[in-house]
C-alpha cells in the first residue's frame, strides 16, 4: 500500500478558495505600501548562516533552519566533534546555510550590498516567505508569509508615524479591528539602568516581552534565573505596572527615570509620535504598552505590536526602530524603521470573522453553458468580448448535462451563467441567468455587458 501523502508539521496547503482570499490580503497591503511611496524587492528564500547568526538572539539563532551542504557534507565535519556528540559546533561545519528567519535582516544585507544603486532614504517593501523551527501552535507557523516595509537612511520620527498611518489604512480596508501596541527600547534601557541592572537589557526585555503569554510571576521567576538581584526585580514592578492614558504613562515614567539620559530620550519620543497621530484622527487606537519589548536584540527605538481586538491571537503586526542594522554587514550609522505584517495570522483572522467581500471568493463572475460544437464556438467569441470588458469569464469545456453545468456554477459560486442555444443562435442573443436572484432574461451582447457588469 502506497505511503499516505503528508507535510510537514506548521506548513499548510492552500486551495484555490483559499488563494483567492490570500491574495486579497496581499493586494490589499501592496496597495498601501504604495500609496505611501515604498517599492517592492525579493531577496532568496536561504541566506548565508554567518548572515543569520546572531541577529535575534540566542532563542532566534535555536530557531533558525539550517541547510546541509550539498554531497558528503560529513566528510569535512571534525570527528572527534562528531563522536562527543556536539551538534553545536558540527552544525556549522556541515551547513553554510539556512533559511531566512525574517525579512529585516536580509534587507540590512541587500542594502549594504546593493548601496551604490539606491536613493536614500530607502523605501521597501517585500512580501514573501520565511521558516522558523518553532513549535507549531493555534496562529504559530513553521513557514509564513511576512508583509515587509520599511524605510532606511533616515532618523526622521515622521517615518514611525507614516507605518502607524500605514497599519491604520491597511485594516480599514480590511476591516480588521486592531490596537496598537506602542514602546521605545531607549525606555526600557532607561528602565535597565534606573533598577541597576544596565548590562542586562537583554535578559531582562527578553523577559517582559512574555508577560502577557506567561503572566507576572513566571517573568520575575526567569529575571531571578537570569541573575538578576531580588532589589532590580523589586524595582521593577511598580513600572510595569504603571497605567492611564498615554501621557499619564509618560509623564509619571519621566520622573522615574529623571535620571537616565537614554530613558528620557526614549519618552520624548514617545510623545512627538503620539501627538502627531492623535493630531491626524487615526480610527485605530495607539496606546503606550511598557511591557512590550519585542525581543530582537537589533531594535533600538520605537517599537510596534499590533492587536487584533475581535480574535483571540498573537500580535498580527509588529516592527521598531534599528540605528544600525546595516552596521554589522559593514555600512555604519545608518537608521531605520520598519513593520511586518503576519500574513498567515491576518488570513486566520479574516477566516475566523468572514470578514471578505463576496466578489473576492469567486474567481469567475459569468459561465457559459456548452450545448454542443455550434453554440460552443458562438460561446467563444462572445466570451473574448466578455473578457475585454472587464468580465472574469469561463466557458464549460465539455457538452455536458445542463444539471451537471448548472451545479458546478453553483458550487464555484459563480453569479452569472450565460445559456446559448438555438434560439440564441439565430437571434444573435445570449440567455443570462442570475444565480442568486434565480432570474433570466434574453439580451443583446451589449445589454448583456451592461447586466452582469451592474450586477457585480
Amino acid at each position: 500500500m502506497a505511503q499516505k501523502p503528508s507535510i510537514p508539521k506548521g506548513t499548510r496547503d492552500f486551495s484555490p478558495l483559499e488563494m483567492v482570499r490570500r491574495n486579497y490580503i496581499f493586494d490589499t497591503i501592496k496597495g498601501v505600501f504604495r500609496m505611501y511611496g515604498y517599492m517592492p524587492i525579493e531577496t532568496p528564500a536561504m541566506e548565508n548562516l554567518d548572515t543569520l547568526l546572531g541577529k535575534y538572539g540566542e532563542e532566534g539563532d535555536k530557531l533558525l533552519f539550517k541547510i546541509l551542504n550539498s554531497g558528503d557534507f560529513l566528510s569535512k565535519a571534525d570527528k572527534a566533534l562528531l563522536e562527543a556528540g556536539d551538534s553545536g559546533r558540527v552544525t556549522g561545519q556541515i551547513s553554510e546555510k539556512g533559511l531566512r528567519y525574517d525579512l529585516t535582516v536580509p534587507f540590512a544585507r541587500f542594502v549594504v550590498q546593493h548601496q551604490n544603486d539606491l536613493t536614500f532614504p530607502f523605501k521597501r517593501y517585500q512580501i514573501q516567505p520565511v521558516w522558523r523551527a518553532d513549535r507549531p501552535q493555534k496562529g504559530r507557523y513553521r513557514e509564513f508569509f511576512q508583509c515587509d516595509v520599511d524605510v532606511i537612511g533616515s532618523d526622521g520620527l515622521l517615518n514611525e508615524v507614516e507605518l502607524i498611518q500605514i497599519v491604520d489604512e491597511v485594516y480599514r480596508q480590511l476591516n480588521i479591528r486592531v490596537v496598537v501596541k506602542l514602546n521605545n527600547r531607549k525606555v526600557l534601557a532607561g528602565i535597565a539602568e534606573i533598577i541597576g541592572e544596565p548590562n542586562r537589557m537583554v535578559d531582562i526585555t527578553v523577559a517582559i516581552d512574555k508577560l502577557e503569554k506567561i503572566g507576572l510571576q513566571k517573568v520575575n521567576q526567569e529575571l531571578e534565573d537570569k541573575g538578576l538581584s531580588n532589589e532590580a526585580i523589586s524595582k521593577l514592578q511598580p513600572i510595569l505596572a504603571l497605567s492611564g492614558d498615554n501621557f499619564s504613562k509618560l509623564n509619571a515614567l519621566s520622573s522615574v527615570l529623571a535620571y537616565s539620559e537614554v530613558g528620557l530620550k526614549g519618552v520624548d519620543e514617545l510623545k512627538i509620535v503620539l501627538n502627531h497621530t492623535k493630531s491626524l484622527g487615526l480610527n485605530t487606537p495607539v496606546e503606550v504598552d511598557l511591557t512590550l519589548a519585542r525581543g530582537l536584540n537589533y531594535y533600538t527605538g520605537a517599537i510596534f505590536e499590533v492587536k487584533a481586538l475581535d480574535v483571540e491571537i498573537g500580535s498580527i503586526t509588529g516592527g521598531g526602530r534599528y540605528d544600525d542594522l546595516t552596521g554589522i554587514f559593514g555600512l555604519k550609522n545608518v537608521s531605520g524603521v520598519g513593520i511586518s505584517f503576519g500574513a498567515d495570522r491576518i488570513f486566520d483572522v479574516m477566516n475566523q470573522l468572514d470578514l471578505y467581500p463576496t466578489d473576492v471568493t469567486a474567481a469567475t463572475q459569468l459561465l457559459f453553458v456548452n450545448f454542443g460544437e455550434k453554440e460552443a464556438a458562438f460561446a467563444l467569441k462572445i466570451a473574448n468580448t466578455m473578457r475585454k470588458n472587464g468580465i472574469r469569464t469561463e466557458i464549460y469545456p465539455d457538452g455536458a448535462k445542463m444539471k451537471k453545468q448548472m451545479n458546478y456554477a453553483d458550487k464555484k459560486g459563480i453569479r452569472f451563467v450565460a445559456i446559448i442555444g438555438e434560439s440564441e443562435l439565430n437571434s444573435n442573443q445570449i440567455t443570462i441567468k442570475d444565480m442568486n436572484a434565480g432570474t433570466q432574461e434574453t439580451l443583446s451582447v451589449e445589454n448583456a455587458i451592461q447586466t452582469v457588469v451592474s450586477g457585480l
